[in-house]
């Protein structure tokens, strides 16, 4: 089983609801994402996918998200834009861009600082 990750930033803005403190107001991160992706077999290039890929599909999936109000965003209007809820978006949202790679996603992390981050992987 072979593993490549990229990683990439966006800044955005949200407020969580049901939420007592500090988050309840409307605040903004400089987020970090990094996509796993894993797969059994290698192309004739020896690549599992081209990282330029992965990227790409990455980027596109977080214009969406780069320099917005995430509690304005569909996805996002009953679901709280947790770190968590990030990046099970992110993640679904890949599993579909790359479904036609002999690729999976492995899991998607999202920092939301330095010291603080949230994964979704799929168990099993």
């Amino acid at each position: 089983m072979y593993e490549i990750t990229v990683e990439d930033v966006f800044s955005s803005a949200h407020r969580l609801r049901k939420y007592k403190g500090k988050c309840e107001n409307i605040h903004g991160h400089n987020w970090k994402v990094s996509v796993t992706v894993k797969g059994q077999k290698l192309d004739a290039t020896g690549l599992l996918i081209d990282f330029h890929i992965v990227k790409e599909k990455l980027r596109k999936i977080i214009s969406i998200l780069d320099h917005k109000d995430l509690n304005r965003i569909p996805f996002f209007k009953k679901i709280n834009p947790t770190s968590e809820n990030i990046s099970f978006y992110i993640y679904s949202k890949m599993q579909t861009g790359l479904k036609s790679y002999p690729v999976t996603v492995e899991c998607v992390k999202v920092w939301e600082n330095d010291k603080q981050s949230a994964c979704y992987f799929k168990e099993g």
